[in-house]
């Protein structure tokens, strides 16, 4: 039951704050906060019929509302619907003034909503369920020290009670509630973003780190090999000769994929990654990848299974061959005993899908779901260090989506890992 005004005076007033406050301190987040106190609002105090709040944007220099509540309120997405200018209506002179402000009678209410444009009359309208104007509101703007947020505005539609002076100085007091939440809200989202900045600064920092790290060990075995192949005094044997100069080219392909990867980063970031559609034979394409990676490792052999009516698709051939690639690099330094690597390719409907087994170590459901995440290393659960940027994979979801398909892996530790990718195509 709404408070009358037959009740004692200090009494509702003090009932009314402690209520507004309790809600206040709720844990929600502020467009529910102010949803929730609002109803709050018009639910005790009995002239308030129909409440809302609205903000002002400076970079529009208009007013939106954010939460409306009441029992007269017959449809709520009229009001939110609404966008005030400036001096529009009671809700511009409280915020221009700077304090609560009276519209006692059905009069000063048509007087003030008679500067109301076409379009938030009609959307008012609406919102009251007929074109009859309320018999009186009140408006308090909320404000924080220096910092102006907006307006609350009450109006009385049909009740028997309006408001008057005497609730200037109350329904300010709310207003003044409401405008530290607010500015507590506004305070603890500025903090979230120093710390957001912070953390992307740290997270920056250590991944440039990483990088670095990892780009200075192929150039460094490359400054080795190739001091000592200069070495004068060093007459080496050609067999050992080749051996340097195969680990520099090793080095050298190594490097080329870290650099590689970092770039169409780059590119994927802004959005410029491009590819260039041309008719395709993965089978051949695999097979060739498969050759290229089979001279990088020594314990690995690569099977490439694919249905002999596999159709030929509409992909960018330099940008498959670096997802198929990334992912058999992966591969490799996931599995450091070796073993067999299938590459297989399957005909659905819609689409064909490549799918590339090996006989790892595995990943652990947690590292599954970030698995694509940029810069998201798997930790080797033997404990030794995997080489890369932790850019390979990510690079090749961005292709392949590019591309409209999908990549996604399936593992168990300890029992290897099937990485997957799709490609349309049309029959």
């Amino acid at each position: 039951m709404p408070i009358t005004r037959d009740d004692t005076i200090a009494e509702h007033k003090l009932s009314v704050l402690t209520e507004v406050a309790r809600t206040l301190a709720a844990h929600l987040g502020l467009g529910e906060l102010l949803q929730s106190v609002l109803e709050k609002i018009t639910d005790v105090i009995e002239p308030a019929e129909l409440g809302v709040i609205l903000f002002w944007d400076p970079s529009t220099r208009s007013f939106r509302p954010q939460a409306a509540s009441g029992p007269a309120l017959q449809d709520r997405r009229a009001v939110l619907a609404q966008n005030l200018e400036e001096g529009e209506s009671i809700t511009g002179r409280a915020f221009k003034e700077g304090r609560a402000y009276l519209l006692p009678t059905p009069a000063d209410v048509a007087q003030e909503k008679a500067s109301l444009q076409p379009e938030n009359r009609a959307l008012l309208a609406r919102a009251y369920g007929s074109d009859r104007l309320p018999k009186s509101a009140i408006a308090a703007p909320l404000n924080k020290d220096e910092q102006k947020y907006g307006v609350i505005v009450l109006e009385t539609l049909a009740g028997p009670t309006c408001f008057t002076e005497e609730d200037l100085v109350f329904i300010q007091a709310l207003a003044d509630l409401i405008a530290l939440e607010i500015d507590r809200a506004r305070l603890d989202a500025e903090a979230a973003v120093v710390q957001q900045a912070k953390d992307a600064d740290r997270l920056r920092s250590e991944i440039m780190a990483a990088l670095s790290h990892e780009l200075r060990t192929p150039l460094a075995s490359i400054k080795g090999y190739a001091t000592a192949l200069a070495l004068e005094e060093v007459e080496w044997p050609e067999e050992k000769r080749l051996e340097f100069l195969r680990l520099i080219e090793e080095e050298t392909d190594n490097l080329e994929r870290m650099v590689s990867d970092i770039m169409d980063a780059s590119l994927i970031d802004i959005g410029q990654l491009d590819i260039e559609l041309q008719p395709v034979r993965l089978p051949r394409l695999a097979e060739e990848v498969a050759q290229e990676m089979q001279h990088h490792t020594k314990t690995h052999r690569f099977v490439v299974d694919f249905p002999a009516d596999f159709p030929i698709v509409d992909a960018d051939p330099s940008r498959i061959r670096q997802v198929l690639r990334n992912i058999l690099d992966n591969t490799i330094k996931y599995s450091p005993d070796g073993g067999l690597v299938v590459i297989h390719g399957q005909i659905r409907p819609a689409d064909v899908v490549v799918s590339i087994a090996d006989q790892g170590v595995g990943i652990s459901p947690e590292d599954l779901i970030p698995l694509f995440d940029k810069y998201f290393r798997v930790k080797a659960p033997t404990g030794y260090h995997v080489p890369g940027t932790g850019l390979g994979l990510p690079v090749a979801r961005a292709i392949v989506e590019t591309h409209g398909g999908r990549i996604w892996a399936e593992s168990k530790t300890g029992e290897g890992t099937t990485l997957y990718f799709s490609i349309p195509f049309n029959k």
